[in-house]
């Protein structure tokens, strides 16, 4: 049984509009991602940028949205269509401070008609009269909005602005590019004049017409019996030709009237009389996709490329239209739509790239503010911080140590993202900027030493700087407190006790009285200084130089030294530490052998040591750190080395101190190390290196999750007053410091590499510590596009490109992969294998696609060691039993092994060992020892198995199993054995079993469906993951997805023993979590094809994971009326099905 959660929301826009929604007066932006809508407002600290208000959930990919204003209401309402054809209008419940449904429409058109190929369009006619809904083609959905009328037609007060019941209605244009109303001058009276539409349509010959139709509306005197009607019977042709390119109609208001036609290579007006065309061309062509008023004369323009433009329409002095000039603005995200804000601020929302806010300049536009989006995932893989091996075991992505790095946008905007599951950082405030790099951060009470902190200590390289805090929060530095030394840098500093505090500088340990007055003072010998110190409490070890250990203590407000060594020269100091944690023991690292020690206090000889590692010359301890993280579990060592590996060892005994080794690469460089405490009386480190983490125990183990502190140097835990619970950043060269709060659990957190190409293909190689990335880079010159494609070679730290491997004229790559390949010398070496597809398809007996095989050099550089030309495009590729399998497309075999072998140790060549043909043409293959599952373009999936020769018998592909059912497949993976989880192009999810051990032959050769569900968003990509569960895991992750849309997400099977429990709590949520809309849940999962609707069934033994982990949401007593109707008893009742959806909200 499958379970699938998301780990990374819909982040692509596609719809947008600007309203008054939470309240009258309020100026609020509504985005629609996939099926969540999201509310923003103005933010009160920076009114140029946008906050997130609230966001929803609906069951139904949205299409439409447009406001109305109802005289009932003062605030507008928002129309959602939705691709289930669902219509409803919404209004914000400022009481519940939710969206409530004010009315649900359910499309009425012949469903036997073609949706519409061009998308779906909604438009309010400018008398605010009717509403009207493009979904289908040739069919137009008119919905009256209710108005003062006169006599029996006059619509009560309440009812003003309401929608009615849509009417189909049918015109002969089908395959229409765009429409508007359009304004029309009113006759004398009071009758207002029928609507009139614009319609520009392409014919079957290709050529463009407009079209402009009056909707004539009957209303019925008798509603309940007979209906409304409407029709666009009258209509008139424009006159003139229309540009091939055009592709949008702007309707210009009062007083200049016409329309705007837009179009590649110019911009006409249609006047309003005689419907006649006068034609402007453009400086240079281009692809327009978006437009927006920004007022009655001026309108933002988008196109394909990523431009932004102003179209200025000039008018005479009557008001009548006089001409229109277009300008440049500036680049953007490429746009899918452009909604105007306000004084010259436009939102604008990309699926290919970030969304952005900016502002109209004088000479230009400037960005003020970016919205995240890692939509569309062309394709990913899974990296692991935890090991480099290929073939181990993926870490759980809730550990925020497995990355996973995506591909994401197109052309200009294409971009690599890392996206990995982490700890955040909310800013408390800045404190301000140092002058100098920052080397430690320490909290001070000025009242004792159990007491709150409001003293900050920052230690610079050559000087101490104090900050006050006061209760209110104000902040005020120090010339001098209580006689610290200040013209040095602090290497440690506490309050003692008796309110004394202990003070380390390079060169002397002091103590100052609380009145101010120096107590004591210990001084290193002429010549040395203290390099290294720990401290716990009046105890002090010192490291002069790495050459003598010095260990301290405060007897009678006096230093007094217990014990002192001096080191032999092969084994001076790198690092120590001490801890109450391990009384009368510290730990110490030394720069040779890679060695640590567990040294007495009483005289500083070794009672224990190890090495933590065998062969790297740059493994030496850095850092060290001593902390309880388990509870019930003995104190845990953690050892930051120089190469950016974490080692971690439970220190059980003096006796037995360094046992259950574990390592985590956090990095290239050392970690340093912060104890931050908790509320149970555990701890938490705080891991500062490249990549932040918080180390912490959940569920009886040690988990690392990414922390959101990039560019931190020094990180202290400061719980003041003002500021409970915070800590306190130094970061960056220049020495920024701020307050912040950490979070208390992980969240997602993304990373960007611009790459300005589109990143259509990644293969990651762990052992080159590489990626390789298949781009296409789209460029536009004097109006001709011009399309190349790379193979680039990229580094896996610091996302630095290494080399770029560029392909043929109209070569584009398809796939790409790393793999282990015969050198010439028997010995196996990384590979990159590259497959692709030439554009030119015209040119006789050509080649269509090549397979490259790359090595890398030790310079990192890519060398093409092997290239096969194909009669088709390489659409995918993969490793079975050393071979190479190859998906092609339009040749006679689609899915072909080829062996890689040598003539000689430096002459490789491919030889062909089997074939197989599929339905019509493979997608994507996954490849389980020597089973190929295959999924087809139409025919869903196929199970090919790969038999090497056997004496005379030749090597062979035959088809074992098959699907037989109808599917548009876009990506499969084999999630466990003879298991395989399938995607298609209309958002299904399907989980298909061979049943290998049935005695009948029928049944062995037929994929039976096990799961399914609709998703709601097509995948691109699935990969397969392995995780070690725990024993009572109630689900085990199997593989990750991605979407055009930008989700992920995680799927898994459910143990045996949840399997009932969970089904049955999907059920009972389904009832009781509404979705805006009154859609219901079993419609919107429910398995979806244009020959299968399974709505009224809802999914096939799939478990929605977001539904799940509604159940956290619910008031307790919901939780128990949803737990009192599963059906069967639950021991601990609604706590423990509230542990159940805990654990499974952990998982990802």
């Amino acid at each position: 049984m499958a379970y699938l959660a998301p780990i990374h929301r819909p982040s692509s826009v596609r719809h947008a509009i600007s309203l008054s929604f939470l309240a009258s007066d309020s100026d609020d932006l509504i985005v629609a991602k996939a099926n969540r809508l999201e509310i923003y407002s103005p933010n009160p600290q920076a009114p140029d940028q946008l906050i997130l208000r609230h966001s929803k959930t609906l069951y139904g990919k949205v299409t439409l949205l447009h406001k109305l204003r109802p005289a009932s209401s003062k605030a507008d309402h928002l129309f959602v269509g939705t691709d289930r054809y669902h219509y409803f209008t919404l209004s914000w419940d400022a009481e519940t401070r939710d969206l409530k449904t004010e009315k649900s429409y359910v499309d009425v058109a012949e469903k036997a008609a073609r949706d519409s190929q061009t998308g779906d369009r909604v438009h309010v006619d400018p008398s605010n009269r009717f509403m009207t809904l493009e979904c289908y083609e040739g069919i137009v959905n008119v919905m009256p909005i209710a108005h003062a009328g006169k006599g029996k037609r006059r619509a009560a007060d309440n009812e003003i602005g309401e929608l009615g019941d849509p009417i189909p209605v049918r015109i002969p244009e089908l395959f229409v590019r765009s429409t508007c109303f359009i304004h029309k001058r009113q006759a004398g009276g009071t009758k207002l004049s029928n609507p009139e539409m614009a319609i520009l349509e392409e014919d079957p010959q290709g050529k463009l017409r407009i079209r402009v139709r009056e909707l004539e509306f009957t209303q019925s005197l008798r509603p309940a019996e007979e209906p409304h009607t409407a029709e666009f019977e009258k209509s008139r042709s424009v006159q003139g030709q229309v540009e091939l390119g055009a592709t949008h109609l702007i309707p210009l208001p009062p007083p200049m009237y016409g329309f705007m036609v837009v179009g590649e290579t110019s911009i006409s007006y249609v006047e309003e009389w005689d419907y006649k065309i006068s034609q402007v061309p453009l400086e240079e062509a281009t692809v327009f996709v978006s437009w927006c008023a920004v007022d009655d004369q001026r309108y933002a323009l988008a196109d394909d490329y990523g431009k932004l433009y102003l179209l200025y329409v000039k008018q005479k002095n009557e008001g009548e239209y006089a001409g229109h000039r277009i300008d440049v603005l500036g680049e953007t995200s490429r746009a899918s739509t452009l909604v105007y804000l306000d004084s010259g601020r436009i939102f604008v929302g990309s699926n290919q790239g970030d969304s952005q806010i900016i502002q109209i300049q004088p000479q230009g536009l400037e960005v003020l503010q970016t919205f995240s989006n890692i939509g569309p995932i062309l394709d990913f893989t899974v990296m692991d911080m935890g090991n480099r091996s290929a073939n181990e075991l993926v870490n759980e992505f809730s550990s925020g140590q497995a990355r996973i790095v995506t591909g994401s946008g197109a052309f200009k905007d294409g971009s690599l993202r890392s996206v990995r599951s982490g700890v955040g950082l909310q800013d408390l405030g800045t404190i301000g900027e140092m002058g100098a790099s920052v080397t430690a951060t320490f909290a001070l009470s000025s009242t004792s030493s159990q007491g709150a902190s409001d003293v900050l200590v920052v230690s610079l390289v050559d000087r101490t700087r104090i900050f006050k805090f006061e209760s209110d929060g104000e902040v005020e530095e120090l010339e001098t407190y209580l006689g610290l030394i200040l013209d040095e840098a602090t290497l440690y500093i506490g309050r003692q006790s008796d309110g004394g505090i202990a003070q380390v500088t390079s060169r002397q340990a002091r103590l100052t009285s609380p009145a101010g007055e120096l107590a004591s003072e210990w001084r290193c010998p002429e010549g040395t200084t203290i390099t290294s110190v720990a401290a716990d409490g009046p105890s002090v070890l010192l490291s002069l130089q790495g050459a003598v250990l010095v260990f301290l203590q405060l007897e009678q407000s006096e230093w007094r030294v217990q014990a002192e060594r001096t080191l032999e020269a092969n084994e001076q100091v790198s690092c120590v530490t001490l801890s109450p944690l391990l009384p009368q023991m510290c730990v110490v690292g030394f720069w040779q052998d890679s060695r640590v020690a567990l040294l007495s206090l009483s005289d500083l000889s070794a009672v224990g040591a190890t090495r933590v590692s065998e062969d790297d010359a740059l493994a030496v301890p850095r850092s060290l750190c001593i902390a309880s993280i388990m509870s019930g579990a003995p104190p845990t060592l953690f050892i930051g080395l120089a190469d950016g590996n974490v080692i971690t060892y439970l220190l059980e005994s003096p006796a037995n101190p360094f046992t259950a080794r574990k390592s985590i690469v956090l990095g290239t460089q050392q970690a340093s190390f912060t104890i931050l405490p908790r509320d149970d009386g555990l701890q938490n480190v705080l891991a500062i290196c490249e990549h932040p983490s918080l180390i912490y125990s959940s569920e009886g183990r040690m988990v690392y999750s990414a922390v959101t502190a990039a560019d931190a140097t020094s990180v202290c835990a400061f719980d003041s007053e003002a500021y409970p619970g915070a800590i306190a950043i130094a970061s960056t060269e220049t020495g920024a410091l701020s307050l912040a709060t950490i979070d208390s659990e992980r969240t997602t957190h993304v990373e960007t590499l611009p790459v300005h190409e589109t990143v259509r293909r990644i293969a990651y190689s762990p052992a080159l510590k590489a990626f390789g990335l298949g781009t296409i880079k789209r460029t536009l010159t004097a109006g001709v596009e011009e399309v190349e494609s790379h193979l680039k070679l990229v580094d896996e730290i610091v996302f630095q490109e290494l080399h770029s491997f560029a392909l043929k004229q109209d070569e584009l790559i398809e796939c790409c992969m790393r793999c282990e390949l015969d050198d010439g010398t028997g010995e196996l070496a990384e590979r990159f294998v590259v497959g692709t597809a030439f554009l030119d398809e015209e040119a006789a007996n050509a080649a269509r696609g090549r397979i490259l095989v790359f090595e890398v050099t030790e310079s990192r550089q890519l060398k093409l060691v092997l290239e096969q030309s194909l009669k088709g495009a390489c659409r995918c590729l993969a490793m079975c039993q050393g071979n190479i399998v190859a998906a092609l497309i339009k040749t006679a075999s689609n899915v072909v092994v080829y062996a890689f072998e040598y003539q000689t140790p430096s002459s490789p060549f491919f030889t062909k060992k089997a074939s197989y043909r599929t339905a019509t043409a493979p997608i994507d293959i996954a490849v389980t020892g020597n089973t190929i599952a295959v999924t087809d373009l139409m025919k869903s999936v196929s199970i090919v198995e790969y038999t090497p020769n056997r004496g005379p018998v030749p090597h062979s592909l035959s088809e074992v199993a098959r699907h037989y059912e109808t599917l548009w497949g876009t990506a499969i993976a084999n999630v466990g054995k003879n298991t395989y989880l399938a995607s298609d192009a209309e958002g299904n999810l399907v989980v298909l079993e061979q049943n290998v051990a049935s005695f009948s032959e029928e049944e062995k050769r037929r994929l039976r469906v096990t799961s399914e569900m609709n998703l709601g968003e097509m995948v691109n990509r699935i990969r397969p993951i392995a995780v070690v569960p725990s024993a009572s895991a109630a689900v085990v992750p199997r593989a990750f997805l991605a979407t055009v849309e930008g989700s992920m997400y995680l799927y898994a099977t459910i143990a045996p023993s949840k399997q009932d429990l969970l089904m049955r709590l999907q059920s009972e949520l389904a009832k009781v979590v509404k979705s805006p809309g009154h859609v219901k849940f079993s419609t919107w999962r429910g398995f979806k094809t244009q020959v299968r609707d399974m709505g009224d069934e809802g999914p096939m033994r799939f478990v929605d994971g977001e539904l799940i982990e509604a159940f956290l949401d619910l008031k307790n007593e919901e939780q128990d009326v949803v737990v009192g109707g599963l059906g069967i008893e639950v021991l601990g009742g609604a706590e423990e099905v509230r542990g159940l959806v805990e654990g499974l909200r952990r998982v990802h």
